[in-house]
């Protein structure tokens, strides 16, 4: 089906350039035509030769959801629910023409998912949308939240306190209908009012000054007949905190209770009207930076195993610092207030993981998503028509050791066809051995292997013919660590790094590691305690395959691969 993808690039560069179109006026009849109206023909050709365009993208992805156009940047994903045998979840974009909005996508698998109308955007009183939670309340309505965008020079007038118009800050809107095509902003929008842009500054009933984020609220819960939400620190942190990004210059003197990460929490009675409470958990530098906030935050029940079932008795809060990406804590809910136990990241080297967002299903499982940054300059980026890219949806639950574990969902076992299997077999010491017949464009591996005295073993993919391009993924026993190594992923200038994770193998434990190759993503898991993804631009086309060994023999128990069926329309 996507023969396209087969071709070499230079052919395939050939085909899109004869594809653009070439009467100016088509490009400009497109501009002005207006969705209400008749379909005129250049509107017809363009999409479709769009369309052809992203099939032959070599790195736009297959099985992971990619937005369909315009700038996923930033490309949250948002308001995720599930209902009535459903899974929902909006993508943060900014749509052209427009501004800021959340697209909304609904699967019944996991795997294929249909396109609805944009949920929020541009209107009614603001000027655009960021990220937010989903909520489904017990009479089947669907709640979504989100941080009220104001654009840059409301934004500038709200800092120097010159701003007089409308109040902004956090908003919700809502929707009844069978699938969830129409969604209204409540009128008493925001229902948490910002004096300065994602900061209150209030007084309590004592005549004490409150500060409190007004950012990045989380989804609603509910809980006694009362609802919760979450708010983040980052305006908080950067202005009071840090003296970063705005007015004051130098931090307050109190300023270290404004520094690390933290979330605001508030409840109400009826969605309406939020009463500021406390702040819901106290961050600790041994497991973060002072410079490091809380923002896009999911907090929900952790399941007891993959497949769900009944709650343990600890909560995970998955959140981003904006320098540091996602990361997480897990520990228990009491008293209208968070103790976290222990705390981990999902990526190091940089924020290239992000915005992570989850749902409870029905089953009990709580999965996730997180956009992975694209890693590429604008110039490069514009010229594709599109941007954004989430990783696989994980499925999260306590470990017996009271941490994370985590593993791509169950569903994309469906997606899975000719398979191969190579058996009991040895890679030597500093060497490389290719498997023959088992690369592909879009593929899982599941390897498992006793690394015995070796001090690195792994897997290289996307390895080119010539060697030039390679991604090296691989256990280093003397760091205790999980790695990605994409220094040689392209001969472009753009996409290398080394990222790197902690983790460990117990005594006679085997090595399992998930690897997920799809164009321009690779992602790999192991032993459901750790997990890397990251984006890269291989320029050659490469799909061989080779496990290595560095500091000694590693006995190879078994390599499976599997062809991965393409989901994405296009």
């Amino acid at each position: 089906m996507h023969i396209m993808k087969k071709i070499p690039l230079f052919i395939a560069i050939i085909i899109l350039s004869a594809c653009q179109p070439q009467n100016p006026g088509a490009t400009e009849e497109t501009i002005n035509w207006e969705s209400g109206e008749l379909v005129p023909k250049s509107v017809i050709k363009s999409t479709r030769l769009f369309r052809e365009r992203l099939l032959s993208d070599p790195h736009r992805p297959a099985y992971h959801f990619a937005v369909p156009e315009d700038r996923g940047i930033p490309g949250d994903p948002n308001g995720a629910f599930y209902y009535d045998g459903r899974y929902h979840l909006m993508y943060l974009y900014h749509r052209e023409g427009s501004g800021f909005a959340y697209g909304h996508i609904s699967s019944k698998d996991l795997l294929h998912w249909r396109h609805h109308p944009d949920a929020v955007g541009p209107g009614d009183g603001d000027n655009g949308i960021f990220s937010g939670g989903g909520f489904v309340d017990d009479d089947g309505t669907a709640v979504i939240t989100y941080w009220e965008f104001m654009g840059r020079e409301v934004e500038d007038q709200h800092n120097a306190g010159t701003y007089s118009g409308r109040p902004f800050g956090i908003g919700i809107a809502t929707s009844t209908d069978k699938h969830f095509n129409k969604w209204e902003k409540v009128k008493e929008n925001p229902v948490i009012a910002s004096t300065h842009w994602g900061i209150t500054q209030t007084e309590n009933e004592d005549g004490e000054e409150v500060i409190y984020g007004s950012a990045d609220p989380s989804q609603i819960w509910k809980k006694d007949g009362k609802y919760y939400m979450l708010t983040g620190n980052l305006l908080v942190l950067r202005k009071f905190g840090t003296g970063w990004n705005g007015p004051p210059s130098e931090p307050k003197a109190d300023s270290v209770k404004f520094q690390g990460d933290w979330l605001d929490l508030f409840v109400s009675d009826d969605m309406k009207k939020w009463e500021y409470l406390h702040r819901f958990y106290e961050s600790e530098r041994k497991w973060t930076d002072k410079t490091e906030d809380n923002m896009c935050p999911s907090f929900l029940p952790l399941p007891s195993s993959p497949d769900g079932g009944a709650p343990s008795d600890k909560h995970l809060l998955l959140f981003i610092s904006h320098n540091m990406g996602c990361q997480y804590y897990v520990g228990a809910y009491r008293d209208d207030k968070f103790y976290p136990d222990n705390h981990g990241r999902m990526t190091w080297d940089d924020n290239n993981y992000f915005a992570p967002e989850a749902l409870m299903a029905s089953d009990g499982r709580q999965i996730m998503w997180a956009w992975i940054h694209d890693g590429t300059p604008d110039s490069l980026r514009n010229h594709y028509g599109w941007s954004g890219v989430y990783g696989l949806p994980r499925s999260l639950w306590l470990g017996n050791d009271g941490t994370l574990r985590m593993r791509p969902v169950k569903e994309l076992a469906n997606l899975r066809q000719n398979e191969r299997i190579k058996t009991d077999f040895i890679v030597e010491s500093d060497s490389e051995l290719t498997l023959e017949s088992f690369g592909d464009q879009y593929l899982e591996l599941e390897i498992t292997l006793d690394p015995g005295q070796a001090t690195q073993a792994g897997v290289l993919v996307g390895v080119s013919q010539d060697g030039r391009e390679k991604t090296a993924l691989f256990y280093d026993a003397e760091k205790k660590e999980l790695t990605v190594d994409a220094m040689q992923s392209t001969i472009n200038d753009f996409g290398k790094t080394i990222d790197s994770g902690p983790f460990e193998l117990g005594d006679g434990e085997a090595l399992v590691l998930r690897v997920f190759i799809d164009g321009g993503i690779v992602e790999v898991y192991a032993n459901d305690r750790q997990a890397l993804g990251r984006r890269f631009y291989p320029a050659l086309g490469g799909t061989n395959v080779k496990l290595f060994a560095r500091g000694g023999d590693v006995k190879v128990k078994s390599v499976k691969a599997w062809e991965i069926m393409p989901t994405n329309p296009y």
